[in-house]
């Protein structure tokens, strides 16, 4: 149970707060309300299932692609968030090995991300209503325990609280970007 909050904690922080915030800095209000949209319809009916088989996979791979870029920005959230060089180096590292061998294009790297921020071990086999599913092994720590909680959790208010602040960076940076080439 420790390990699926952990990697629950991971996954909806990016989500519930990265991938919002991203895109409403890239399209405003309609860009963050058109990605809550995917992503609910993602949780509602993108799953495998006889009844949803013809419609599921379009919502779940929409949510895919409209994660993909803020997954990516959770990790270096991460990064940044373990507040030294090695911890940083450690999170890419273990991105780079481990996230490849998870289902999910985004959740592996950002539940690979948490694994090594935490120095835990995240990942490993599911078992969903009788069906096995294999997520490889996330990071080279123990396995997580009921104390690791609050500390993923700690770690996702740190990039909750530094996203907008990067975000913020972000637009102006490429605001500039676009006042230089109008000059």
């Amino acid at each position: 149970m420790a390990r699926a909050c952990v990697e629950s904690v991971a996954e909806n922080g990016a989500d519930a707060v990265v991938s919002p915030l991203f895109w409403g800095a890239v399209a405003g209000l309609p860009g963050l309300l058109g990605y809550r949209a995917v992503n609910t319809l993602d949780a509602m009916v993108g799953y495998r299932s006889a009844r949803y088989a013809e419609f599921g996979w379009a919502a779940a791979r929409l949510d895919d692609l409209a994660n993909w870029v803020p997954a990516r920005v959770t990790v270096a959230m991460t990064a940044l968030t373990t507040w030294s060089l090695t911890g940083s180096r450690q999170v890419y590292a273990v991105v780079r090995r481990d996230a490849p061998a998870h289902p999910s294009p985004n959740a592996g790297p950002v539940e690979a991300a948490f694994a090594a921020a935490l120095g835990r071990q995240l990942g490993g086999t599911n078992d969903y209503a009788g069906v096995r599913e294999e997520r490889g092994r996330l990071g080279d720590g123990p396995p997580v325990s009921t104390g690791d909680i609050a500390r993923a959790t700690a770690l996702q208010q740190r990039i909750g609280v530094a996203s907008p602040l990067v975000g913020l960076v972000s637009a102006r940076l490429l605001l500039r970007a676009v006042v230089r080439l109008r000059h």
